[in-house]
């Protein structure tokens, strides 16, 4: 064992709840433990990073962990924490799901080496789609009263609450299917840890009460703490919706820009547990910041860490270019290395004009491209006195008015950044 693994989740504000002997158990030998993860995406987005750091912590303390993806959980819906029923996907929609998944999981753990505890992935869909409806209730359901399971907070809070299409019996079995899970993996796997997040304790203890009752052995169950922001706002959600692991969903500029804007408060927290940084590096870089906050240390550290783990260097590399070029130094050249979707990512929200090919083919003139053919300036008049002001920029070099814009100055053969002064950008779109 190379460390204690709930000691290490302590210190780093990553653990909930466990229940009594978890630590003791796992201090005996190698043990295996699994994380259930939703099929319903063919990425991960940064909610489930949690549950995937604790699976490394898991193995980085010389355990076995177990990536479970919930394919015939994932055909049902988990009412925790949710307020309406998930649609409900096929098996080439959670198959390829499935691949997609486990292409990002093996940024974080090790799957393919020969060491003991390598880590599995499994899906509950294997072992649960050629299980009858009689067969289920007969040798599961029985185990379990219906007291036990409306007593569970998942399922109270969602007959509680104001929803008209209330509870369906799908959802209500949900405890059982997961709960089936953790006993299968114990009975197959030796699995005796399942591990998720705090909305899960009722699912997680409904498998070890199966393992009791069933298996006649004993399980284990340890949650993280939900993870929220300082402002009250839903952690890993911004205006345009979750904070993808897929370059494609959230570019690598995107992801960095997220954790460079963290709050100090939440920066503190997540730096412990989104990084694999040691205690003592932590703790510098905390007392670091204390003492010049407005120089951002911990959010530039902790952005550079998972943008390097869950991209690359050439993708963090690319971020902070980006970056600098709205809030530093930076050339025409340093636009034009600029893929199309980092480009409009980095000026989402900025005024756009549209330009034929003929024009710019012709040269456009400045005037024409401030005032009288976009609108970013109100008059030809005004583009003048700011050319003359030498306030005009075109693709972040100064321009004059005898200036023109002709194809060498697109950007992806299609953007034109304009600016005046500092902060006023406008952008062109060639079509």
């Amino acid at each position: 064992m190379t460390s204690n693994f709930v000691a290490e989740l302590k210190w780093r504000g990553m653990l909930h709840d466990a229940m009594p002997g978890t630590e003791e158990h796992l201090g005996n030998d190698m043990q295996s433990a699994y994380v259930g993860i939703d099929p319903t995406a063919d990425s991960l987005h940064i909610g489930h990073l949690v549950g995937v750091m604790m699976l490394r912590h898991f193995q980085l303390a010389g355990h076995k962990p177990y990536a479970l993806i919930g394919g015939a959980t994932g055909m049902i819906g988990d009412p925790s924490g949710k307020s309406a029923e998930r649609n409900l996907l096929d098996e080439p929609t959670l198959r390829h799901n499935q691949n997609a998944l486990k292409e990002q999981l093996s940024r974080f753990l090790d799957f393919k080496s020969d060491a003991e505890n390598a880590a599995v992935l499994v899906n509950n869909y294997d072992w649960m789609k050629d299980f009858s409806f009689l067969e289920f209730i007969r040798d599961v359901g029985k185990h379990i009263t219906v007291n036990y399971m409306m007593g569970k907070d998942s399922v109270k809070k969602r007959l509680s609450s104001e929803a008209k299409e209330g509870m369906s019996f799908t959802e209500f079995t949900y405890q059982l299917v997961q709960g089936y899970d953790f006993l299968y993996l114990y009975q197959n796997h030796n699995c005796t840890l399942q591990m998720g997040g705090s909305d899960q304790w009722g699912n997680i203890t409904t498998g070890t009460e199966l393992i009791r009752r069933i298996g006649g052995g004993k399980g284990y169950a340890l949650t993280c703490p939900l993870i929220t922001k300082a402002d009250g706002t839903k952690f890993g959600k911004t205006e345009g919706g979750n904070v993808w692991l897929d370059a494609n969903r959230t570019s690598p500029y995107k992801f960095y820009q997220y954790w460079l804007n963290t709050s100090d408060t939440d920066a503190e927290k997540y730096i412990k547990i989104f990084t694999f940084l040691s205690k003592e590096e932590i703790e510098n870089l905390i007392k670091e910041h204390a003492e010049a906050p407005h120089v951002r240390i911990l959010q530039k550290r902790l952005a550079e860490e998972i943008t390097v783990m869950v991209h690359s260097q050439e993708d963090l590399d690319n971020a902070i270019k980006a970056s600098n070029i709205l809030f530093g130094k930076s050339t025409s050249d340093d636009l034009k290395k600029l893929d199309e979707k980092t480009f409009l990512d980095v000026f989402e929200g900025v005024p756009q004009a549209e330009i034929s090919v003929s024009e710019i083919e012709a040269g456009l003139d400045m005037i024409g491209a401030l005032a009288a053919k976009t609108g970013f300036l109100g008059s030809n008049g005004e583009a003048r006195r700011e050319l003359k002001q030498n306030s005009i920029s075109v693709n972040k070099e100064k321009v004059k008015e005898d200036f023109k814009i002709t194809p060498s100055d697109l950007i992806n053969d299609k953007f034109v950044l304009l600016q005046r002064g500092k902060k006023n950008y406008f952008v062109l779109v060639v079509s």
